[in-house]
């Protein structure tokens, strides 16, 4: 009932029982229990009975008066009645024998027989073995308990008319001047705070609510009704209501249960408790050591005034608003709540942080808080002063002082094990490092040590603590590794103090253990040998690129020559197809690793990405399939961005490919495109991110998703989660390198069975006239098919296949074209032809004079001379050899006829 203090439920429902079952009582009430117009009586719990009557005089309108009188209706229990019965009988029949003068032996036994029962019942009746009780009824019972508690209880009906109250509620509240109950308006109306109370209980009655509220009143319960008390003497009162159901449950009339306590001895208890509370916390407070009382979750519940000022903190101030982290470094704070864990007193010396952030020398004795359930919430510690002890260089006790500093202070762990392998002492560093949970000392080190370890390691642990125990010297450390997921390294280290026996049982300090963390050490290690292999793979990658590539591009030069001369309804069309397909499929993986390991420059160009995603819709649809659903969905008026194009269309394929793979079943790519102002950007939520004006890519999937795990790791180099030959682990992680290069970013989201999406944020271009003007230019270019020219072309290639391909292919588009294999031959070739020539297509590594070494003699004599590079290495492979400001074209192998034909007319036509 919300906290009332009433007649509980179950005392109403035992007394209803023991009435039903007769149980003997000698209490005597009267029959009816008189009130105000109604005679009341009691049914079950919570509901009420009434019938109107006359109210007698003499006695207080609505007020049960007295304990009651003897009552007039007595019952005979079953064992009289029964004992009578058989009395009767006996002298019947002895009545009726008499009468008829019979003299028969077994009539005269029988008479006997009851004679000398009925005489044994009326002796034990007489002595009280055999008892006549009366049968109080249900309503009697509820009467004497009501009249006779000492919580006040008052029964109102609609409008606050008073129904019932008992001797107790009439003595709480005293009665008016007529001598007539005073109602609670009446009582309570001279003190304010009181009729506000008033207010709130008759309100929450109303809205069918039970309430509590508690108040002063300058009256003393032991004064005559209705008289105040000393002047100054308050009682406090606690008044509580609920709704009382009735017998008929129409709702006809709505009753209220109001109970009235006196709660003034138990708040004079609690204001004794609290001042004895206060005189403890001076007392605390002007002791000589520091108290300091710290609960479960580390926040600091109480300091003293002593502790306080060693530290420079006001302890009243930052009662609860300073952590034990604040006052104490996170390892000594770890290893402060893992003593207080044990169930005894700990001490310990440690060094605390003042105000001023000075670390201040401290020997602590912690105990555990034990609440009343028996669990531990935190601990309370008393601290005292060594700062002085340590100021005295002659104290006999300073170096030990220093020593416990330096110990709890270093930044490794540190353990002294016994000669019985116990950990005796051990630093905080060692207890955060090791993961324990509780104070290790007491603890075998080899436990400690082995936990969770393989078995050969485990070996390996044992016979070094067994060493070191035994005093052998010059033990090699060993690595563990400790946490959840063994994700955690650590080094450990053994030194021997003395030699020990196997037999002694001594348990004196032999050897120390030293633990440092070698995680991040490790990780250092993994990562230099990954850079070390990606290295390895760059190295591999730029060795053969180049011959690779020369044959990669013979390949797809002969077969652009061929599909030319075929139609695609000839059979064998398809087949030169699929050798061009799988030579670009070769080129591409080439490019891929070159990208990431040797990250080669990019060819940066002012690009629109509305047309480069329009041009790019075809390929994507192509590689996708009729499953994927392809949507690209362009913002309006896209800022221009600074970009290779070719790079960024690899970034496009390998991001829609990867979605592709997600949706095997089929599903919706959406690619989108939008600005990102300044504003927007500050609210991208991104690992390095700047603040900046950008252009965003956002690839976005139906497909499966990826887990956190997955996600952690997806732009890491040859990381798949695709199956054996089904992919190369390179795609992201060139997304990725290109992306970083073009100076933007990508951030992936994803959540399993709902999809991905990847947001490629590349950086605003503010072009010139000039700028936007050569890329109008450029896409026209790229929308013309026209590759036939006319001119003479030097082409320098050592390669007989590439050679071979390129001059057949400037061929059929109506050039010049002449031939050499080396530099020295191309200086030959062109002091023939009288240096008549209007473009150089060259190779860049060649025998005896190689494509720079080329540039540099002929742009000697004509500085105009157009230059193309050709090769398989990326373009900054050689362009530190040049001129900063040396001007040449570069086309990347492999490349197809159009792409050759496609950069000579560019530079002939520029």
């Amino acid at each position: 009932m919300n906290g009332l203090r009433t007649l509980p439920e179950y005392l109403w429902a035992t007394l209803v029982a023991s009435a039903k079952n007769h149980i003997p009582s000698r209490v005597m009430s009267d029959s009816n229990m008189r009130t105000n117009g109604l005679t009341v009586f009691g049914r079950a719990p919570g509901q009420i009975t009434a019938r109107r009557e006359q109210p007698q005089h003499g006695t207080p309108a609505g007020i049960f008066a007295g304990q009651g009188s003897l009552g007039s209706n007595f019952a005979l229990n079953g064992s009289f009645l029964a004992i009578l019965a058989i009395v009767l009988a006996g002298g019947l029949c002895a009545l009726a024998l008499l009468a008829s003068q019979s003299s028969e032996p077994f009539v005269l036994t029988v008479m006997g027989l009851l004679s000398t029962i009925g005489v044994f019942s009326l002796l034990g009746l007489a002595a009280g073995h055999f008892r006549i009780t009366d049968r109080m009824t249900e309503r009697d019972l509820v009467t004497a308990v009501a009249a006779n508690i000492g919580v006040g209880v008052l029964i109102t009906g609609g409008n606050g008319r008073t129904v019932f109250a008992n001797a107790a509620f009439a003595r709480l509240t005293g009665s008016n001047r007529l001598g007539e109950l005073r109602t609670l308006d009446e009582a309570l109306a001279e003190e304010p705070a009181a009729a506000e109370a008033l207010f709130r209980l008759t309100r929450a009655v109303e809205r069918g609510d039970a309430h509590v509220e508690e108040y002063q009143l300058s009256r003393g319960t032991g004064a005559v009704a209705g008289a105040r008390s000393a002047r100054g003497v308050r009682s406090w009162y606690r008044l509580g209501v609920r709704p009382l159901p009735t017998a008929a449950g129409d709702g006809s009339e709505l009753l209220a249960l109001w109970e009235l306590t006196d709660i003034s001895a138990a708040r004079a208890r609690e204001a004794e408790a609290a001042s004895a509370r206060e005189l403890m916390l001076r007392n605390f407070d002007g002791m000589s050591a520091g108290m300091l009382v710290v609960n479960a979750v580390g926040t600091i519940d109480y300091v003293n005034s002593t502790l306080g000022g060693w530290l420079g903190l006001d302890a009243t101030a930052l009662k609860g608003q300073i952590k034990l982290v604040d006052i104490a470094s996170s390892d000594s704070a770890a290893l402060l709540r893992a003593i207080a864990r044990d169930p005894v007193e700990r001490r310990l010396d440690l060094d605390l942080v003042q105000d001023d952030g000075r670390s201040w020398p401290a020997r602590l004795a912690v105990s555990p808080r034990v609440i009343a359930d028996g669990s531990v919430n935190g601990f309370t510690a008393v601290i005292l002063n060594r700062s002085v002890e340590i100021s005295a260089d002659d104290a006999p006790q300073s170096s030990d002082i220093r020593f416990a500093r330096l110990f709890q202070s270093a930044p490794f762990g540190i353990a002294l094990v016994g000669s019985d392998g116990l950990i005796s002492h051990a630093n905080a560093a060692f207890s955060r490092l090791m993961l324990a949970s509780a104070a290790v000392e007491g603890v075998a080190a080899r436990d400690l040590l082995t936990k969770g370890v393989s078995a050969e390691l485990n070996d390996q642990l044992r016979a070094a603590l067994a060493s070191a125990l035994a005093g052998k010297a010059a033990i090699a450390p060993l690595e563990v590794t400790v946490g959840p997921a063994q994700e955690f390294t650590r080094r450990i280290a053994f030194s021997a103090l003395a030699r020990g026996t196997a037999k002694s049982k001594s348990a004196r300090e032999a050897a120390i253990l030293y633990v440092m963390d070698a995680t991040e050490q490790k990780a250092l290690e993994a990562s230099f040998a990954q850079s070390q292999k990606m290295e390895a793979v760059g190295k591999l990658a730029g060795g053969i690129a180049h011959d690779f590539n020369n044959v990669l591009t013979a390949i797809i030069g002969f077969s652009d020559l061929l599909l030319q001369t075929h139609r695609p309804s000839d059979a064998p069309y398809k087949n030169i197809m699929a050798i061009k397909s799988s030579a670009h499929r070769a080129a591409d993986m080439v490019s891929q690793l070159l990208a990431f390991s040797r990250r080669q420059t990019l060819q940066p160009r002012v690009l629109q990405l509305g047309e480069t995603l329009t041009d790019l819709s075809v390929m994507l649809n192509r590689l996708l399939g009729e499953k994927i659903d392809l949507k690209i969905l362009q913002g309006r008026d896209l800022w221009y961005v600074k970009a290779d194009p070719t790079q960024l269309t690899q970034v496009m394929i390998n991001l829609a490919v990867n979605a592709g793979d997600a949706m095997p079943g089929g599903g919706k790519l959406s690619i989108r495109t939008r600005n990102v102002s300044e504003r927007e950007s500050q609210k991208v939520d991104g690992p390095g991110f700047a603040v900046g004006e950008y252009v965003m890519i956002e690839v976005e999937d139906t497909g499966m998703g990826m887990p956190p795990e997955v996600m952690a790791k997806i732009f890491e180099p040859f990381y798949t989660t695709k199956g054996i030959g089904k992919g190369t682990g390179l795609g992201l992680s060139t997304v990725y390198g290109i992306v970083k290069q073009t100076g933007g970013f990508v951030f992936p989201d994803s959540e399993v069975g709902k999809g991905t999406t990847f947001r490629v944020y590349l950086p605003r271009h503010v072009a010139d006239a000039a700028e936007e003007l050569a890329a109008q230019k450029t896409v026209k270019k790229e929308r013309t098919r026209d590759l036939t020219g006319t001119g003479r072309v030097l082409l320098v290639e050592d390669e007989d296949a590439v050679r071979g391909f390129a001059f057949e292919a400037l061929k059929r588009q109506g050039y010049e074209v002449l031939q050499a294999c080396s530099g020295v031959e191309a200086l030959e070739v062109l002091a023939a032809a009288e240096g008549r020539i209007d473009i150089v297509v060259s190779d860049v590594i060649m025998p005896e004079m190689d494509g720079p070494t080329l540039l540099k003699t002929l742009r000697r004599d004509r500085p105009d001379l157009k230059f193309i590079f050709m090769s398989g290495y990326p373009d900054d492979a050689f362009k530190n050899t040049l001129e900063p400001d040396t001007e040449f074209a570069f086309l990347q192998k492999p490349f197809s006829l159009a792409q050759l034909a496609t950069k000579v007319k560019e530079q002939l036509s520029g």
